[in-house]
């Protein structure tokens, strides 16, 4: 941050903490203030958005004297103060006087900073990091208040944040045409083969487990060992559409032998969770060194339908209407490996199979090139972020 001077954050902005929000005042879908909770604040963010205009409950102007609370000004940085929430490091802006509820916290610019320049200066701050380490890490006013925020002259915050702005718009730009390309898969499977919850194509039905060989993994807890050994993958390393092994545990050498007698995962293979999160698919395209856990597995033989029709089917709105909604033994989701055996599945013609896989490929091709510019353009704005606040833009 050489050739800016730095200025206590708490000279600058107040720091404004949220106030509980009662139930009975909970559920109102208008008002005079938007209450903004954390799960809104990480909504918007997570949407690429700036700011936050509308919450999912609102209070009126009676209200605030019940709740001992004052307005946050339009203008004001939202973020959350308490909880796993401060480690997504979600920052907006409020499109609008309103307020947030106890988890959050809003920093108001004074005339010395501007607002938008205040907004993106603490999306470089990693709030996680200034956390109490304690059981439930929460953000101090006192700590904020120290923070440093490099501080030139209106006119230069403003070009600043006037350039940060515009490259941060690129990148939405980009994040929404990403967005759409996604839709181009259910679109072309809906053309080929038609609503699966209707079937009005008439394509024979089939049962999964008659078509393809249905197991599972692990239902044991194998030792966990801190040394080298092998990741034992379960429901939660199963994200969009793939494996992801941050954070998974490892299991001997003996044990992992052990499980792959019956469950060992091959390239080609489907796995998806059993467990929670159910109806989001895996269909295997790397060579994996992991046993898994509660989590099902699909292979496929040379009379099977194609992998990639079976991974769509499974992870469309169509495995939600068969099994998805089925709650058993509390509130937390669960498919048996008897439901999926037991899995309708409409069988189009080999020639269908192949004509939507092939126009699969061409989408995810697509969807690649989309990624790699919008890595570009991260990497240009994380550089652009570098230099502003160090005075070199």
């Amino acid at each position: 941050m050489s050739g800016i001077p730095l200025t206590p954050l708490g000279d600058i902005a107040g720091l404004q903490a949220g106030v509980g929000f009662p139930l009975d005042l909970q559920g109102r879908s208008s008002g005079d203030y938007p209450v903004a909770k954390v799960g809104d604040i990480s909504r918007v963010g997570r949407s690429g958005e700036a700011v936050i205009s509308r919450a999912d409950h609102y209070i009126d102007e009676g209200d605030l004297a019940r709740l001992r609370a004052r307005p946050i000004p339009a203008g004001s940085v939202l973020f959350a103060k308490i909880g796993e929430a401060i480690r997504q490091n979600h920052r907006v802006i409020a499109g609008c006087a309103l307020l947030v509820d106890n988890n959050a916290m809003a920093a108001i610019p004074t005339k010395r900073v501007d607002s938008r320049y205040l907004y993106q200066f603490l999306r470089t701050v990693d709030f996680y990091r200034l956390a109490s380490a304690t059981t439930v890490p929460a953000l101090r006013k006192s700590d904020l208040k120290r923070l440093p925020v490099p501080l030139p002259s209106i006119p230069e915050q403003r070009r600043i944040a006037k350039i940060l702005d515009r490259a941060d718009a690129l990148r939405a730009k980009r994040r929404a045409a990403l967005a759409q390309v996604d839709t181009l898969t259910q679109a072309l499977f809906l053309d080929l083969f038609g609503d699966p919850v209707t079937n009005r194509k008439g394509f024979p039905i089939s049962l999964l487990g008659d078509i393809c060989d249905v197991r599972d993994g692990t239902h044991d807890s194998p030792k966990y060992v801190s040394n080298e050994g092998y990741p034992l993958v379960t429901s939660k390393n199963l994200t969009s559409g793939t494996v992801d092994l941050t954070g998974v545990k490892s299991i001997s050498e003996v044990d992992y032998a052990q499980i792959n007698k019956r469950s060992k995962v091959d390239r080609g293979d489907i796995i998806m969770p059993m467990i929670g999160t159910i109806g989001s698919p895996v269909l295997v395209d790397h060579e994996p060194r992991y046993a898994i856990k509660n989590v099902a597995l699909i292979k496929f033989t040379a009379s099977s339908p194609s992998a990639v029709f079976v991974r769509h089917l499974l992870g469309s709105r169509y495995f939600d209407h068969i099994v998805g909604k089925r709650n058993r033994g509390g509130t937390q989701k669960f498919v048996s490996l008897g439901d999926l055996r037991a899995f309708p599945i409409p069988l189009p013609t080999v020639d269908l199979q192949r004509e939507f896989a092939r126009g699969l490929a061409a989408v995810e091709k697509l969807k690649a090139t989309h990624r790699a510019s919008l890595a570009e353009l991260d990497a240009l704005f994380a550089t652009l972020q570098h230099r502003a606040f160090r005075g070199e833009l």
